[in-house]
């Protein structure tokens, strides 16, 4: 076959079997075309898979940091506190007196002595026949006696029988002979270093339940008791310094002891309404309007008026605030503290009841501009004397219900912003208190009774009306600087219970005469760290006390006129006037 006629052939069939390649060809290409699609989808659901999980992962880490931040301490705990150093300088003036301590301390010494030199003679006090003729022995056994008697006498009436007795009645008598005047004299100290610390803890532990606890210790420089603010070694001034004890343990200083100051547990919002119940060791010191002077915030609706009480219970509170829109921060509520366990009843050993606290409490305004309250309490089956150990009168319990007391105040503080350069706050407070006293006495202070009877001097049971007022401001400048002024005067039987008060000669609320306070508050400009109220300060001031009556702070016993006090039997050392000035650095965080 020739070359052209092949090449014919060739392009004939090439010419047929053209149409069968380009077939096959895009029959291939569709095939490619279906994997690659197959492909696209394969990494579609793989990009779909991994956007998924990547998601999942986010909100899983969310999530995550949500539950942190709900768990972080941040959000369910709050620290805070304070520390203080103070220097006191103290002065004061005494009134003369008689030691009861002293004095029968000095009889039994002597007795013993007069024994111990002549166990068979006449005794050298009571020997001769118109002291009763007794022998050493027959006058220790009796004065012995004597002092057993008076323990086991209960009421006005068993302390009538005890002193009708002749032989008692001579030995009363004769105690006379043995009588360790205290001359008047003028105390002072004019250092006196004290250490405080306390840290306040806040945790939230449900959506509407929470615990507060507050830690303090209040120490003397160079010692680890209290003899500094109790007259250590001698007859203390005033029934609230004779010794620490469990309303005033981290209120006044002694040692490095830390101590729970405030323990307890709050329910808010009980049903959805503004009600809430509290139980547990009460923010029941350094109430308004001493916070002024503390510089400290209002405190609240936890609080209670400080010139009726200034002392660290244990109770509970049931509160209500209504939303009122004439009212802001209206609240009222009823408070129940315990001041003293008594322990089992009705043994052989114990018969005196629990002291107990009831209080109600209503507030119909509190707002920055204006604070308005008023307050009832009643104190039950008041004790002669908390339990107290290593005091001038040895280890103390109480030992007697003495009957009730009724306390009233009234009172409100208010701001005024921008008069001249500053800020002026203001209050003004008036209480008044009715005791009502049983027939009981207190033998282990010579049968007093509540604000009746003298040492020895037993008198009958009556209501006795006390009142008290306290007044005060305080100017702020821009400057920082805090000046203040405030005036306190208690009446002849006015009693309160702040044996907690932030005072060191004695709670100036329960003062009966008058207490002027001036003082100075210097803040320092740094920005706050810690907290929003974080802040440190610098505090002078100097108190001054014109005692009228004795006893202030004290319901054992008839008050007597200051002026009156010459030589008289009295358990406590009557100050007539005293002076204290003080100067504090301060950090609160």
């Amino acid at each position: 076959m020739s070359r052209r006629k092949l090449s014919r052939v060739m392009a004939a069939v090439a010419v047929v079997l053209a149409p069968m390649a380009a077939a096959a060809a895009e029959e291939d290409v569709l095939r490619r075309i279906e994997a690659l699609s197959r492909e696209i989808e394969q990494l579609k659901a793989q990009v779909r898979a991994t956007e998924d999980k990547a998601a999942k992962s986010q909100a899983d880490v969310q999530a995550q940091a949500r539950r942190s931040e709900e768990r972080s301490l941040e959000r369910w705990l709050t620290v805070g506190g304070d520390y203080r150093f103070r220097v006191d300088s103290l002065r004061g003036e005494t009134r003369p007196f008689t030691d009861v301590g002293a004095t029968f301390a000095n009889a039994q010494n002597r007795l013993q002595g007069d024994f111990f030199a002549n166990p068979s003679g006449a005794s050298a006090y009571f020997g001769a026949p118109q002291a009763g003729g007794m022998s050493t022995a027959g006058a220790l056994s009796g004065l012995m006696a004597f002092a057993q008697g008076m323990n086991a006498v209960r009421t006005y009436n068993d302390a009538l029988a005890f002193l009708g007795a002749p032989r008692n009645a001579g030995m009363a008598q004769g105690i006379g002979a043995f009588a360790a005047q205290v001359p008047a004299h003028k105390p002072k100290n004019d250092t006196l270093y004290t250490n405080r610390l306390r840290l306040d803890l806040h945790a939230k532990a449900t959506q509407d339940v929470s615990v507060t606890t507050r830690l303090a210790m209040y120490k003397t420089f160079g010692a680890q008791d209290d003899a500094a603010v109790v007259n250590g070694g001698a007859a203390p001034f005033f029934a609230d310094r004779v010794g620490v004890f469990d309303g005033t343990v981290g209120h006044l200083p002694s040692s490095g002891q830390v101590s729970v100051d405030r323990a307890y547990g709050t329910w808010s919002n009980i049903g959805g309404r503004d009600l809430w119940f509290s139980v547990g060791r009460r923010p029941s010191t350094n109430g308004a309007p001493g916070n002024l002077k503390l510089n400290e915030p209002r405190p609240g609706n936890g609080g209670t008026p400080s010139l009726l009480v200034d002392y660290a219970f244990d109770g509970m509170t049931l509160g209500y605030a209504p939303d009122i829109d004439n009212l802001p921060g209206a609240y009222g509520k009823i408070c129940y503290g315990r001041g003293f366990e008594s322990g089992l009843r009705r043994t052989p050993a114990n018969s005196i009841a629990d002291t107990d606290m009831l209080g109600i409490s209503l507030v119909p305004i509190d707002s920055d501009k204006l604070r308005v309250w008023a307050q009832w309490n009643r104190g039950f089956h008041i004790f002669d004397a908390p339990a107290m150990n290593g005091t001038y009168f040895g280890t103390t319990a109480p030992k007697a219900d003495l009957g009730d007391i009724d306390w009233f105040g009234v009172g409100a503080m208010s701001t005024l912003k921008n008069v001249g350069p500053g800020n002026l706050n203001f209050f003004g407070d008036v209480a008044l208190s009715v005791t009502r006293p049983n027939q009981n006495v207190s033998a282990a202070f010579g049968f007093q009774g509540l604000l009746t009877g003298g040492f020895l001097a037993p008198e009958a049971a009556s209501r006795k009306r006390g009142n008290a007022i306290a007044v005060g401001l305080r100017y702020d400048l821009p400057s920082r600087t805090k000046i203040g002024l405030e005036f306190n005067r208690g009446s002849k039987n006015w009693i309160t219970f702040a044996p907690a008060a932030d005072d060191i000669w004695t709670a100036k609320a329960g003062t009966r005469g008058d207490v002027w306070e001036a003082y100075l508050i210097q803040e320092l400009a740094g920005k706050p760290i810690s907290s929003f109220g974080s802040k440190a300060f610098f505090k002078l001031g100097a108190q001054y006390y014109d005692f009228k009556y004795t006893g202030s702070n004290n319901w054992v016993g008839a008050p007597v006129r200051i002026s009156d006090m010459n030589g008289q039997f009295s358990a406590l050392t009557p100050l007539r006037k005293a002076w204290d000035i003080y100067g504090t650095f301060e950090v609160k965080f």
